[in-house]
């Protein structure tokens, strides 16, 4: 096709005046067909390519060994796409960041001396940087998309740069790839569509010729790739590092932060809509919460594997794609992390700051797993290529302790160095090398053994098992959300080659699975597993293992739904409770002017002006709906078809709704269907999340709540319908789909 398209484009400047003839002509020079038959991959000296899949590295059968700078091919690959775009990041270029402090409860000294990891007494400042990965820095923020979460530790010893993500594996074991995942996900190169999408052709076509993307795809079509808030998801360090203890005895390790707010996602029609409502939501979100003093906090853990036992596993643990389940290797929880600042400009913190994985402290080191070797490479390119050499001198990179180099000059030096020599040795011995008692960073002597090929280890080869591991571990409701994530992805692929391999690929990783997506996306039924499953389950990985010990509503946006003549008592009650239990209540009206109570009068003066009116706002900005009593409110919101939209989608989106009075009648025209049941007179009724008390009494709307399932007062019961953040039985009664919204 591309050829029939160049042969077209050679025609018409035939036709063309002379002058636009020429300049067709010297554009076709330089255009080439990609699709050319007799193509090969060479570099950009011309030198065709053997293989651009794995980095030249030290290795045998058994281990996959260190990478080896003289590999051009793959530094030129890796320096090419850092360089792509300027000077916009190319990837995780929208984002949102805070300051905040880590301190430690426990020790581990006994697997390392970095300490950052060991001194309990200490306060790290940190700086973490939340983001999409796909899209542009003008995307929207609920889109589908691995999460980054990078954290910049600034250490006593320099700066500790964590670089991770919200999901614990990534698409390829070998960073000479990258530049491959990425130009896959991207908008497709011959129409720049779509932004900030998986949807389409290229992606798929990628995941389906790497198996082993496989086991990362299903994390991104499953709920964690649709997150409530930045404050709701867990981050991971992704890569294998090493720990080295005062004695010298090496550990490989993995870093997890686990929300202390529980992990939490939207469903996709609401993360959809808010894309387009208000595309701003997660940064938004981040900054109301720590203004309003709800600062976030995660436990930071730490998977430790003694060198003695880098074998003793299935998988190899140095391979990306692959996790550690807690069954073989428990975290272990030793600090918290807590943001309690935001950021006062804009551009030069959360766009200036840069993280370069290859940044650690003594006592953290780096295993031998492909793409940290590669990323260690790849992020120092990037960071010189978008801010210049000197970008670790901008004010937010700057470590906080003392900084002394023979470096020199460049663009936008900022440091002014007294001395007559800039070099060692020299006649002044003046700025000599630190011994490691004086805290010098120590390389752990590793032995190395392989030969120089191309080549990672044998258990590189396998790519499904942990693929179905995850599948397995979800809940109902998380699965049925997996099947309609690639349902509609696939959806959106328009070669039938591409979602038809797809639904193929699903079949190594359950049957149901693959047959539930092919009936959707008209793809070849599927009719045999194609590999034996192993049937296991693990811990944490599914969302809901995550629940707080304590129900809470902290931060959670409720909406108030008022017209003139609302029952007061209920209004200023629950939102009276609502602020006492942490939440942050929005009042919502037909119209944002002074909204009056049943017996109030207009001209008293005593009107409750709301925050947004409903044509102003929509339900999928809040966490939960609650429409106060009163009926002469009630009959202006019936009429209201805007109103009624309200309630329908909170509950087509899973949501806790609360009505009392004469707005249960109104909640239930709303969402009435066979089996969800509504209060008919004192007693608290809470019907799949939809909680209504008829002849709710004063003492109903008391400040203390206590929050349990099963409780008989209705904040009691609505507070907890909240705290579960979503009420997934709903779903899986098929009521959600019975509304329309």
């Amino acid at each position: 096709m591309a050829s029939s398209i160049l042969a077209s484009v050679t025609d018409k400047a035939k036709d063309m005046m002379p002058e636009q003839s020429k300049k067709m002509a010297d554009v076709s020079a330089v255009t080439k067909d990609y699709n050319d038959k007799s193509n090969r991959i060479t570099s950009d000296y011309g030198v065709k390519q053997m293989n651009t899949d794995e980095w030249l590295k030290v290795s045998n059968e058994d281990r996959s060994g260190p990478m080896l700078l003289e590999d051009h091919h793959g530094r030129e690959k890796i320096h090419r796409f850092d360089h792509e775009r300027i000077p916009e990041r190319v990837v995780h270029a929208r984002g949102s960041a805070a300051f905040g402090k880590f301190t430690l409860f426990e020790s581990a000294g006994d697997v390392s001396s970095a300490g950052v990891l060991t001194d309990t007494s200490r306060e790290t400042p940190v700086f973490l940087r939340f983001s999409t990965v796909l899209g542009s820095r003008g995307s929207a923020d609920t889109v589908r998309d691995v999460r980054g979460f990078a954290v910049k530790f600034y250490t006593e010893e320099g700066n500790w740069d964590l670089v991770g993500n919200n999901i614990p594996v990534f698409f390829i074991q070998d960073a000479i790839k990258f530049p491959d995942v990425i130009h896959a996900g991207k908008p497709e190169p011959n129409n720049e569509v779509p932004q900030a999408q998986t949807a389409h052709n290229n992606f798929w076509d990628f995941q389906y010729l790497h198996p082993e993307a496989t086991h990362m795809f299903m994390w991104t079509q499953s709920d964690r790739s649709i997150p409530r808030s930045y404050r709701m998801m867990q981050g991971f360090g992704v890569n294998t590092f090493t720990l080295t203890n005062d004695k010298g005895e090496r550990s490989f390790v993995k870093f997890i932060f686990t929300p202390e707010l529980g992990v939490h996602s939207f469903v996709w029609d609401e993360a959809l809509k808010i894309a387009g409502q208000d595309p701003d939501f997660h940064r938004k979100d981040l900054w109301e919460a720590i203004e309003s003093g709800a600062f976030p906090k995660w436990k930071f853990g730490i998977q430790v594997i003694p060198e003695s036992k880098e074998d003793e596993f299935e998988f190899d643990i140095l391979d990306a794609t692959k996790l550690w389940p807690e069954e073989l290797v428990p975290i272990r929880y030793i600090g918290e992390l807590e943001l309690n600042r935001n950021p006062d400009e804009f551009f030069t913190q959360t766009e200036q700051v840069a993280f370069c994985t290859s940044h650690v402290v003594p006592g953290i080191g780096f295993s031998d797993d492909p793409l940290l070797q590669g990323r260690n490479f790849s992020y120092l390119d990037t960071q010189l290529s978008r801010l210049g050499v000197n970008f670790q001198e901008l004010p937010i990179n700057k470590p906080v302790c003392p900084v002394m180099n023979n470096n020199r000059d460049g663009a936008m030096r900022h440091t002014i160095t007294k001395g007559s020599v800039n070099y060692w040795p020299n006649r002044f011995s003046a700025v000599p090398p630190a011994t490691q008692a004086e805290g010098g960073y120590v390389d752990y002597p590793q032995k190395v053994v392989g030969m120089k090929a191309r080549l990672s280890s044998k258990k590189f080869k396998e790519h499904f098992n942990q693929a179905e591991l995850f599948y397995n571990s979800m809940s109902e409701p998380e699965k049925h959300h997996i099947i309609s994530a690639l349902g509609f992805e696939l959806d959106h692929c328009d070669d039938p080659i591409v979602y038809e391999r797809m639904t193929e690929r699903l079949s190594d990783i359950d049957l149901g699975l693959a047959q539930s997506v092919a009936e959707l996306v008209g793809g070849k039924m599927p009719q045999e597993q194609r590999r034996t499953q192993h049937g296991q389950k693990a811990k944490n990985l599914s969302q809901l293992d995550f629940m707080p010990a304590t129900p809470t509503i902290v931060t959670r946006r409720v909406a108030l739904i008022i017209a003139d003549g609302y029952d007061a008592t209920a209004y200023n009650g629950v939102k009276t409770a609502l602020k006492a239990a942490g939440a942050l209540p929005f009042t919502i009206a037909p119209r944002r002017s002074a909204i009056y109570a049943a017996g109030e009068s207009k001209d008293s003066g005593k009107g409750v002006v709301p925050d947004h009116h409903l044509e102003g706002m929509r339900s999928t900005m809040f966490d939960s709906v609650f429409v106060a009593g009163g009926s002469q409110a009630m009959e202006t919101l019936r009429k209201n078809g805007r109103a009624l939209h309200w309630v329908r989608e909170a509950f087509g989106h899973l949501k806790a709704i609360g009505a009392t009075g004469e707005a249960v009648s109104f909640v239930k025209d709303a969402c009435q269907l066979p089996g969800v049941s509504f209060s008919e007179n004192a007693t608290v009724v809470d019907s799949y999340g939809v909680v209504t008390a008829n002849q709710a009494q004063t003492v109903s709307f008391q400040e203390a709540v206590k929050m349990v399932k099963g409780a008989t007062d209705f904040l009691g019961a609505y507070f907890f319908a909240i705290s579960q953040h979503k009420n997934f039985e709903r779903e899986l009664k098929g009521f959600s789909s019975m509304v329309a919204y």
